[in-house]
C-alpha cells in the first residue's frame, strides 16, 4: 500500500516488526499505524462492549481504535496508540480485547445481543436478584472490564522526573507554535516548545502546501534548525503537555526511549516534567471530527485528514478505491491529494449543496452516507443524492465532519469553552487559564496564513507583557481563505450510527439517555459511558452533545460540554511516580541505634518514615506479647531505654521566637523561662488539632520544639508557612534538626541512677526538676538533657549529636541492665502511653479538636492560629465525640482499635453509633484490657457502660467508660 514518490520515510532502511506474532517490514520513520496500513493490515482491534472489528481511524493521539500492547513480560505496556508508537527493529505489538484471536473473537457474540445491551443496561440488569451481585455479576464484570492487561510483574523500566522554568511555554509545534517560538526566541526570551509528535510541523507534515515558496514541511525544518541554535530555546519532541495547573505550572510527559530498540541503559523510558512558565501559548491545533452514520465503524473508515497525512507523510494509502464524505473543504483536499498521487477516488459525497469539485473525481453535492457494507472492512458505500440513493465501491472512506479546536488545556482550571457558530465548534474562553494565550487553530483559525500570523501576533503580545523588546520577524506568506462548513452531526438510516468508537456509544444511546431524563451532558456521559474511553472523547464529545441538544430541544451552547480533566493523554503511573519504586517509594530511615537493636533480635517495624524496634525478645519468650509485658513491667519497676530520635525536632532562634510560638501554639510560650520545657498543642487554621509536643527554652532567643514522629514534616511546613505568609515581620529563623540529634528516653524509678552513671557531672532533683532542660556532657561530648516523660515514670531524654548515638545507646543499656533494666520497643511504649492517656496520631488524626481531647483549657486568652475557628458552632458541646478511657468489664475480654461503640442493648448499626476506639492494649500494670477512644458526650459518661463491636473481627465487648488516665492520675511518679 505504499505510493511511489510520496512520504518522507527513509526507504533505504527496512525495519522488521511483528503484530500478533506475524512478521512485517516497515521503513525508518514509520509509526506502527502507518506500517500496518502499508502492509494492508486493516483489522487492528475490537471495541470494548460489542467486540466489533475496528481499524485505524486517525493519525494522532486522538486514536480511539488502534490500541495495542507493546512488549512482553515485565516490559509489557498495554493501550499504546499505534498512531503514536514509532516502529523500531524487533518491535512486538499485539492486539487487545479479543479472544482467542483478533480475527476470530468469541466475545463478538455480544454484538448479537446489542438490543439488550444498550445505554445504562448495567444499571437496570444487575440490580436483581440482590444476592447475585457479589458472587455472579461483579466477578464477571471485573473479568470483562478493561482493554489491555498489565503483566502483573514489577515494571523494571526506568522512568524519570524533571523540572523546568521558562518565560514562554509554547504548547504545540505546528505552524502556529513554530512561529510563536521563533518570535519569542529571537526576542531573547527563555522558550520551551513542546510537541507530542516525533517531528515538529503539525499539519504541515501531512499536507501538500507551500510557505514562502517552499514546501510546508521544509519551512518547518528550517525554523526548527534556527530554534535549535538558540541557547534560550528548548525543543521538546515527543512531549505531550498533559495538564495545566495553578500559577503557570504544567505537567508534561516526554517519551524518551520508547522508539529505540536498544535504549541507552542510563536513559529513562519516559520523563514526567513539571514546567513553570511566566506565560504560555496554546497552539495545540484542532482535531478532525467524524460524522455519525449507519455502520460508520467499519475498518477502512477514517478521518479525511488522517488519510491525507498517511499519504503525504508516510507514503501510505489506506485503500486503492477511496471515497470521501465531508461537510467542509477538508474532504476535497484529501480527494485532490489522492487523485494527484494516482489513487482512484470513487466519489466525493458532500453534505453541502453548492460546492466545487476536484478535477477527475465525481462529486455528489447534498449527499449523505446512509450505509456501508463489508465484513472486516468497508467495501462499498451507499449514499443519498438528488433524492435517490447510489452505491459506489470503496475500500476506504475518508470522513470529515469539521474541526474542533483543542481547548482541553484551557479548561483544566474549570473554565468552559465558548461556542462559535461560524466554525460550528467550541473555542477557549478569554482568560481561561491565567497567563495563557490561545493562537492558531486552537483559537478557531483554520488556515495556514491565519495560524502563522496568529502565532506571531500572540507571541508579540506575550513579549510585551514580559517587557521584552519587539524582534524583527516577518510573517511568511502561506495559503489563506475561508472555512466553509455546513454542520452535520448524524445521518438517519438503518443500522447503528457510532459516536464513541472505543466505548460503543451510538446516536440511539444518547437519545435514550435524554428520553430517560439524563438530559444533563454530565449525566448523559456517565449513563452512556460516552467520552470515557482512553481517548477522552476527543473524536466523539462534540458530536454526542450535538445529538443530545437535538434530543432535548436545546442549542449546542445551551447543552454545554462535559468537564475537561487532565491528563490530556494517558500518563504512565510509573512516570508520574518516577523514583518512587522500592526504597524510593518507602525510604528506609534508620536510627543510630538500629544496628544495636537488630543485634539484639528486635523485629523492626515502620513508624512514620523510620524503622523502630517493635520489641526486644528475651530468652524463652515465644510471642511479642510476652516481651511487651516484660518491658512494661521493667520500666514501671526498674528502668528502660528507648530510642526517641524519630520525634520531630525543630530549632527556633531569634528575638521574636517566643512571640512566634504564642501565635502557633494554643498556650503561651513567651513567658517560659530559660532552662524549662512546656507541653503545647498546635491547631490547624480550621480549629482542629494538628499536633502536640514540647518546646524547650535553651536560651532567651533559643527554643527547641519536639513534634510527634508522624507530624514532623507537616509541622515544619506549617511553621514555614506561618513565618513567610502570616508573620513575615517576626525576626527569627527555624530549621529541622531531627536527623542532627540522637535522643534516648531513660524511664523508670532508676532513671537518674542510670543517667548519673554516664554524664560527666551528676545531676540532682533540685538542679533538674520535672520539665527542666539544659546542657549536659557525656565523656566530653556536649549534649542536651530534658526532664520529660512519655511513660508516666521518672524519666529523662538525653540527646547527643547523631554520630555519637550508637555509642551512647550501648552505654546506657550496659548501665541499665546492671540495674535490672534494658531496652524497650514500640509495643511497650504504646502500652505505657495508653496507661497514662497520652496522645499519638491515633487520636490526633485530623478530625479532633482541643475540646474533644479535653485540652480546651489550654487555649489561652491570647490569639493563636485556629482559635477563632475552634469556637465555631458544632466544634464544642455534648454532641461531640470526646476522648475517654475504656476498660473491659470482664477480665480477659478484648478491645480492638477501630471498633465502634454503642449503647448496651442497641443494635450495632451505623445509625446507633456513639463513637469509636483509637488505641487498645492489654495492660500488665492494671491487669486488664484498656483503650482510648472517642465517645459522644463521653466525659459525662464516666462510670457507665458501652458496647464495643468490631464487625471485621466479630468481637463484642462490654466496656466501662472512665477517665483516659488509668495509671498514676496525679503524676507523682513522673514528678518524683
Amino acid at each position: 500500500m505504499r505510493v511511489a514518490g510520496k512520504g518522507r520515510v527513509n526507504r533505504h532502511v527496512t525495519v522488521p516488526f511483528t503484530f500478533d506474532g506475524k512478521r512485517y517490514s516497515a521503513f525508518e520513520g514509520d509509526t506502527l499505524a502507518s506500517a500496518l496500513l502499508a502492509n494492508d493490515v486493516r483489522l487492528v482491534g475490537r471495541s470494548f462492549k460489542y467486540h466489533r472489528p475496528r481499524g485505524i481511524f486517525s493519525a494522532g493521539s486522538e486514536e480511539p481504535n488502534a490500541l495495542v500492547t507493546i512488549g512482553h513480560g515485565a516490559d509489557r505496556t498495554p493501550n499504546v496508540r499505534a498512531t503514536m508508537q514509532e516502529v523500531y527493529e524487533g518491535l512486538s505489538a499485539r492486539s487487545q480485547n479479543a479472544w482467542p484471536s483478533l480475527r476470530w473473537d468469541m466475545l463478538a457474540v455480544n454484538d448479537s445481543f446489542a438490543p439488550f445491551l444498550g445505554a445504562g443496561f448495567y444499571y437496570k440488569t444487575f440490580m436483581w436478584p440482590k444476592a447475585f451481585w457479589e458472587r455472579v455479576y461483579e466477578p464477571v464484570i471485573r473479568r470483562a472490564a478493561g482493554l489491555g492487561a498489565l503483566s502483573g510483574q514489577h515494571d523494571v523500566g526506568r522512568y524519570d522526573k524533571a523540572f523546568a522554568h521558562c518565560d514562554v511555554l509554547v504548547i504545540g509545534g505546528g505552524p502556529t507554535g513554530l512561529m510563536a517560538a521563533l518570535v519569542a526566541g529571537r526576542a531573547g526570551a527563555d522558550v520551551i516548545l513542546a510537541d507530542e509528535n516525533s517531528e515538529f510541523g503539525g499539519r504541515l507534515t501531512g499536507e501538500v502546501e507551500e510557505i514562502d515558496g517552499q514546501q510546508g514541511h521544509a519551512w518547518a525544518d528550517r525554523v526548527v534548525a534556527e530554534l535549535a541554535q538558540m541557547p534560550n530555546v528548548r525543543l521538546m519532541r515527543r512531549t505531550t503537555v498533559t495538564g495545566s495547573y495553578d500559577q503557570g505550572s504544567f505537567g508534561a510527559l516526554e517519551r524518551v526511549s520508547l522508539h529505540h530498540a536498544c535504549p541507552h541503559p542510563d536513559a529513562p523510558l519516559e520523563t514526567f516534567w513539571r514546567i513553570t512558565a511566566k506565560r504560555s501559548i496554546l497552539a495545540a491545533g484542532a482535531l478532525e471530527r467524524p460524522i455519525a452514520f449507519p455502520n460508520n465503524d467499519r475498518p477502512g473508515i477514517m478521518q479525511a485528514g488522517a488519510v491525507r497525512t498517511y499519504l503525504n507523510r508516510w507514503g501510505v494509502v489506506p485503500g486503492r478505491k477511496v471515497a470521501v464524505f465531508t461537510n467542509n473543504d477538508s474532504g476535497h483536499r484529501t480527494a485532490q491529494d489522492l487523485h494527484d498521487a494516482g489513487i482512484e477516488v470513487t466519489g466525493i459525497i458532500d453534505a453541502r449543496t453548492d460546492v466545487g469539485s476536484v478535477v477527475g473525481v465525481p462529486t455528489f453535492n447534498d449527499g449523505q452516507v446512509v450505509a456501508t457494507a463489508g465484513r472486516r472492512g468497508v467495501e462499498q458505500v451507499t449514499f443519498t443524492h438528488s433524492g435517490g440513493q447510489k452505491t459506489i465501491a470503496a475500500d476506504c472512506l475518508a470522513v470529515s465532519g469539521g474541526w474542533n479546536p483543542s481547548v482541553h488545556l484551557s479548561c483544566h482550571m474549570n473554565a468552559r469553552p465558548q461556542w462559535r457558530e461560524d466554525i460550528a465548534a467550541f473555542v477557549a474562553a478569554d482568560g481561561a487559564v491565567p497567563g495563557m494565550s490561545i493562537a492558531g487553530a486552537a483559537a478557531g483559525a483554520f488556515t495556514t496564513a491565519a495560524c502563522l500570523s496568529g502565532g506571531a501576533n500572540t507571541a508579540l503580545g506575550v513579549l510585551a507583557d514580559l517587557g521584552f523588546t519587539k524582534p524583527e520577524v516577518a510573517v511568511p506568506k502561506a495559503q489563506d481563505g475561508t472555512y466553509d462548513i455546513t454542520p452535520l452531526w448524524s445521518v438517519a438510516g438503518n443500522g447503528r450510527a457510532w459516536l464513541d468508537f472505543q466505548n460503543d456509544v451510538t446516536v440511539k444511546d444518547v437519545s435514550l439517555a435524554a428520553t430517560e431524563n439524563f438530559a444533563s451532558v454530565e449525566h448523559m456521559k456517565r449513563y452512556t459511558t460516552q467520552g470515557m474511553a482512553p481517548d477522552q472523547g476527543k473524536n466523539s464529545n462534540i458530536g454526542a452533545l450535538a445529538v443530545l441538544a437535538d434530543a432535548t430541544g436545546r442549542t449546542i451552547p445551551e447543552t454545554g460540554t462535559t468537564t475537561y480533566r487532565p491528563p490530556y493523554t494517558p500518563v504512565s503511573i510509573a512516570a508520574m511516580g518516577a523514583g518512587a519504586r522500592g526504597k524510593g517509594f518507602a525510604p528506609e530511615r534508620f536510627t543510630t541505634s538500629h544496628t544495636a537493636s537488630v543485634q539484639r533480635g528486635a523485629p523492626m517495624i515502620e513508624a512514620g518514615l523510620w524503622y523502630r524496634p517493635s520489641y526486644f525478645p528475651a530468652r524463652g519468650e515465644t510471642t511479642w506479647q510476652e516481651a511487651c509485658e516484660r518491658e512494661v513491667r521493667m520500666v514501671r519497676n526498674a528502668v528502660g531505654i528507648c530510642d526517641v530520635s524519630t520525634l520531630g525536632k525543630i530549632d527556633l532562634q531569634g528575638p521574636d521566637a517566643g512571640a512566634f510560638l504564642d501565635l502557633v501554639y494554643t498556650n503561651t510560650f513567651s513567658t517560659l523561662k530559660p532552662g524549662r520545657v512546656r507541653y503545647g498543642v498546635m491547631l490547624r487554621e480550621d480549629g482542629h488539632v494538628m499536633d502536640d509536643g514540647t518546646a524547650a527554652r535553651l536560651g532567651p532567643d533559643h527554643f527547641v520544639l519536639t513534634t510527634t514522629t508522624a507530624a514532623a514534616g507537616q509541622v515544619m511546613r506549617h511553621l514555614e508557612f506561618v513565618h513567610q505568609c502570616i508573620a513575615p515581620q517576626m525576626n527569627l529563623r527555624l530549621a529541622s534538626v531531627t536527623e542532627h540529634w540522637a535522643q534516648f528516653a531513660v524511664a523508670g524509678p532508676n532513671a537518674r541512677e542510670v543517667l548519673n552513671a554516664v554524664v560527666d557531672d551528676p545531676i540532682t532533683e533540685e538542679e533538674f526538676p520535672f520539665m527542666a532542660c539544659g546542657a549536659v556532657a557525656i565523656s566530653g561530648v556536649e549534649g542536651r538533657l530534658f526532664r520529660i516523660s512519655f511513660s508516666g515514670e521518672h524519666a529523662y531524654e538525653v540527646a547527643v549529636p547523631a554520630r555519637y548515638g550508637d555509642g551512647l545507646f550501648r552505654m546506657l543499656l550496659s548501665v541499665a541492665e546492671a540495674l535490672g533494666g534494658g531496652p524497650y520497643g514500640m509495643e511497650a511504649l504504646n502500652v505505657l502511653r495508653i496507661e497514662k492517656g497520652f496522645l499519638t496520631h491515633a487520636e490526633l488524626h485530623g478530625r479532633t479538636t482541643a475540646f474533644d481531647l479535653g485540652l480546651g483549657t489550654m487555649i489561652a486568652k491570647k490569639d493563636c492560629i485556629g482559635k477563632a475557628a475552634a469556637r465555631r458552632p458544632g466544634l464544642t458541646g455534648p454532641e461531640r465525640e470526646q476522648l475517654v478511657g475504656l476498660r473491659a468489664v470482664k477480665a480477659g475480654d478484648e478491645i480492638t482499635a477501630g471498633a465502634h461503640l454503642f449503647r448496651e442493648g442497641a443494635k450495632p448499626i451505623r445509625e446507633n453509633g456513639l463513637g469509636y476506639v483509637t488505641s487498645a492494649c492489654y495492660s500488665p500494670t492494671m491487669g486488664n484490657t484498656l483503650a482510648l477512644g472517642f465517645l459522644r458526650n463521653g466525659r459525662a459518661r464516666h462510670g457507665k457502660r458501652v458496647l464495643m463491636v468490631d464487625h471485621l473481627r466479630q468481637i463484642s465487648t462490654v466496656c466501662e467508660v472512665c477517665d483516659p488516665v488509668f495509671f498514676d492520675p496525679e503524676g507523682r511518679r513522673a514528678r518524683g
